[in-house]
């Protein structure tokens, strides 16, 4: 077996890493979602094609054939620079293959590319603080008043909503309908009178999240996406997009290698940590992992070239990735001993605390964008066709 580069793809990644050298000192280090800076280097890597790269061109991509090995090259060759890749989130990452998949021809044109270029930020009107787990539930609804909707209804856990300027949103449309059923997905400004957004302060000390409000907010029904009482098929096609972004495995890599940096330069008794056995013995594990998650990264590009359904192996994702990045997070604070307790402004300070951060904003995200238990539940129903779990008899 010959797992060797062709010179196609050995000169392909020469021009990769030419691009690194050049401008790898314009990237953006901590700029704030949408900034110029931030606009400024997903400009540059779309032209080149290193990100967007699929997107025809025609809605602001660079227009590229699918080409696992090429996305590959490009995902190496950006973290052994250590250069971040192109922007993601909730409307590059979710709403933009959403609409290339179902969307009509007039959203395409209208709202990928300036999303794209990071021109409109998006956040997710999904939970509701009594539609978790059970999202089917949620109780936000429209009424009709001639070409607009009055919405009105409440959202939770909002990620970017103080900064956003769209929201994809579930509505309940149509009343009558099994609820599964009467569920649209709507399009609309953050703008709009009647929405309060109220930041939800969680334990890293930050607003990442909000509770959103709706008083008698009027929107356009040519937001609905796909059609009316459509919206659970569509916010399953985002949510197969979301589970891809909070698993990527370009993430666990990038904190692989960062944890591999401190365990060269950190000492304890004037010995490196890398030189730790047993921390090494737990660093090889992970690194194992990570490997695991970017070789089955390939597989699921593969089989989205090719057409298939991945199955349980597009399933699994969303689970071992948040798991495997909470865990990196955790073993790069037990490597730091004491200094890894260490938190907001203490003089020893490491990485300016991003571990601690980490770990616990992902402690979240292991419950954001669909529970670990609520993943085992998915993967054992729909992918392994086990039973589904009984309900509780009716009193």
């Amino acid at each position: 077996m010959d797992l060797s580069y062709s010179p196609e793809y050995e000169a392909f990644r020469a021009e990769v890493r030419a691009f690194t050298k050049k401008y790898g000192d314009q990237a953006p280090r901590g700029a704030a979602l949408g900034s110029g800076d931030m606009r400024s280097w997903q400009k540059l890597l779309i032209e080149h094609g290193y990100a967007a790269r699929t997107i025809p061109k025609e809605y602001g991509g660079f227009g590229a054939e699918p080409d696992v090995l090429k996305s590959r090259i490009i995902a190496e060759e950006f973290l052994a620079a250590g250069l971040p890749m192109g922007m993601s989130g909730q409307g590059i990452s979710m709403l933009v293959p959403t609409l290339l998949e179902v969307g009509s021809e007039e959203q395409k044109k209208k709202y990928i590319a300036p999303t794209l270029r990071g021109e409109i930020i998006w956040c997710q009107g999904y939970s509701e603080p009594g539609s978790g787990s059970d999202l089917a539930s949620l109780t936000t609804r429209a009424t009709e008043d001639g070409d607009d909707f009055i919405i009105n209804g409440q959202k939770i856990w909002t990620s970017t909503a103080a900064q956003a300027d769209m929201i994809f949103c579930l509505v309940r449309t149509e009343p009558d309908k099994p609820k599964h059923e009467g569920i649209s997905y709507i399009l609309f400004s953050m703008k709009t009178p009647g929405i309060e957004v109220r930041p939800l302060v969680t334990m890293t000390g930050r607003a990442e999240f909000n509770e959103v409000f709706f008083t008698d907010v009027r929107v356009p029904k040519s937001g609905v996406v796909a059609g009316r009482g459509l919206g659970w098929m569509v916010a399953n096609a985002t949510l197969k997009h979301e589970r891809g972004m909070l698993g990527d495995p370009n993430q666990a890599g990038t904190r692989l290698k960062a944890i591999i940096e401190l365990m060269k330069e950190e000492t304890v008794d004037g010995g490196r940590l890398m030189d730790n056995p047993a921390l090494r013995d737990r660093l090889l594990k992970l690194q194992a992992r990570t490997i695991a998650m970017e070789y089955h990264g390939l597989r699921l590009l593969t089989a989205g070239i090719k057409g298939e359904d991945a199955g349980v192996a597009r399933l699994i994702v969303k689970l071992m990735g948040c798991e495997l990045n909470h865990q990196l997070a955790a073993f790069a604070i037990d490597a730091l001993g004491e200094l890894g307790m260490l938190y907001n402004g203490s003089p020893h300070l490491r990485n300016m605390g991003n571990w601690q951060s980490s770990y616990m904003f992902d402690l979240g995200l292991i419950i954001g964008g669909g529970t670990a238990q609520i993943q085992k539940n998915i993967i054992s129903e729909r992918g392994l066709g086990m039973p589904r779990e009984p309900k509780p008899a009716k009193v």
